[in-house]
């Protein structure tokens, strides 16, 4: 089995040694999204704002490896603040198809830049 990494073209660069997404051939690895503007280096302002563009990051990682929201199989998705649960799931549900993606979400006490939600997600290539 061979890595390949999976860069979305135009994306910023990952905060920390990562790469944004690996590829095995039969599955994808997202890695944890924050709710930072690729054009920007910024987070969103709130919430909802992060947790949308989180989503659309890794729509855009799963798209650069050929997948679609169809291909996830299951999401992990941490909140600063577990009293966004409600929030987070109002943005989530627009994104994740049926079948909804196993999914565990956490409380934490920080995310990365003073992020209040961070999501990675795993794929199935079929």
């Amino acid at each position: 089995m061979s890595l390949k990494a999976v860069i979305p073209a135009g994306s910023a660069a990952p905060g920390g040694p990562y790469t944004p997404g690996i590829d095995t051939g039969s599955l994808v690895f997202v890695a944890g999204q924050v709710g930072r503007n690729p054009d920007t280096g910024k987070l969103e302002d709130g919430l909802v704002a992060q947790a949308e563009r989180a989503m659309r990051n890794i729509q855009a990682i799963l798209e650069a490896a050929g997948l679609t929201w169809a291909n996830v199989a299951k999401t992990t998705c941490l909140l600063a603040d577990i009293d966004d649960f409600a929030a987070f799931n109002e943005v989530y549900v627009r994104f994740v198809t049926e079948p909804k993606p196993a999914r565990a979400t956490y409380a934490v006490k920080a995310l990365p830049g003073g992020a209040l939600v961070e999501v990675e997600a795993f794929a199935v290539r079929n």
